[in-house]
């Protein structure tokens, strides 16, 4: 299993992140309710008691922590995991017996105790540091093993977007490379604008996967992939685009609409000896970006050589829009009428 090095200033997850906040507030509760049962016989009041007792302690143990810890967060980046861990850890206990004292004070100040200092304090106190320095070596052990998977799985998953990505380019280059090479001794000039389109194509296929990019800068980029594409196609290529109230500034990961063109022109488009129009259409509903490319069916094709290359195509794409989405972005085919269709919707972020 391949490992991932950790930074020094990441071994812990981000405290000020909700999901984070949330477990420890779900986790003290379960330990206060884990205490109850194992201090109490019965369910009675005195075991109600007990419970609401060590639930606001074990809550204002979890509050002041999740406080604490996003407070110190700068200063722990400076340190590794172990000096880091060690800081936490008697921070944390610091925490614990602080409230401790706190609610006894507060409990004999309001009446509740009478004694300000009972009997078996030292005892409590002794029992608490031993319960107090278990729960949290495991609570810190969990924060940073956590933060590991977490940050393996964000390595795994820019890999694997690198991966999806460099399948976009060998087929492309092959075509766009035999396009230009034509060009050259009939049309030096045009030759000489395609590798200059080619070449900021090549820079975006070379780019970093994870990047977010402006959808001016996606269609232009689409626009430049279908201007080699006509060098080779000549007529037989028709483009019509359709732009609807989309924001200027709105963001979708790069190359989106580049592998979908070329599937519909490799797939519709090339095959067929009359030619046709690639219609890509765009428009915005609410805060949902939608991207519609359609392309006419060739008369005569291999179907089984087209669909599998429309499948790889799609999955591509699909699982790219995934993982920069999740479940808020979906891509459907459809064909229909002697066309392919191919819609995208994503969520609107803006730049």
């Amino acid at each position: 299993m391949q490992e991932y090095p950790q930074p020094r200033s990441n071994f812990f997850p981000d405290f000020t992140s909700q999901s984070i906040t949330i477990r420890f507030f779900v986790g003290a509760q379960v330990i206060a309710t884990v205490l109850t049962v194992a201090r109490n016989d019965e369910l009675n009041v005195a075991a109600w008691n007990d419970f609401l007792l060590l639930t606001t302690y074990t809550q204002m143990v979890a509050l002041l922590s999740i406080i604490t810890l996003k407070l110190i967060a700068k200063p722990l980046k400076t340190t590794g995991a172990g000096v880091g861990s060690v800081v936490a850890f008697v921070v944390l206990m610091l925490i614990s017996l602080a409230v401790y004292e706190g609610m006894l004070f507060i409990l004999h100040f309001a009446g509740i105790s009478i004694e300000r200092w009972p009997p078996d304090h030292q005892t409590d106190v002794i029992r608490l540091i031993i319960i107090s320095a278990l729960i949290m070596a495991m609570t810190l052990r969990y924060a940073i093993v956590y933060q590991r998977i977490q940050a393996g799985n964000e390595i795994h998953q820019q890999d694997r977007l690198q991966a999806l990505q460099s399948r976009i380019r060998p087929h492309f280059l092959f075509n766009s490379m035999n396009s230009v090479a034509s060009l050259i001794r009939s049309d030096p000039d045009l030759a000489e604008k395609a590798l200059q389109d080619l070449a900021d194509v090549f820079r975006v296929l070379l780019a970093d996967a994870r990047k977010m990019v402006p959808i001016t800068a996606e269609g232009e980029l689409a626009r430049q992939y279908l201007d080699i594409e006509k060098l080779r196609l000549g007529d037989r290529l028709q483009v019509k685009w359709t732009a609807s109230n989309v924001p200027r500034s709105a963001l979708i990961p790069s190359l989106t609409l580049q592998p979908l063109l070329e599937n519909a022109v490799y797939h519709g488009i090339e095959p067929s000896f009359a030619g046709g129009t690639v219609d890509i259409q765009l428009w915005s509903e609410g805060e949902t970006l939608k991207v519609m490319i359609s392309n006419p069916l060739p008369e005569i094709s291999n179907q089984t050589k087209n669909r599998k290359g429309n499948r790889i195509a799609l999955e591509n794409v699909r699982e790219r829009l995934y993982r920069h989405f999740g479940g808020r972005a979906t891509l459907q085919n459809v064909e229909q009428q002697g066309n392919y269709h191919v819609k995208l919707s994503m969520p609107i972020v803006r730049g």
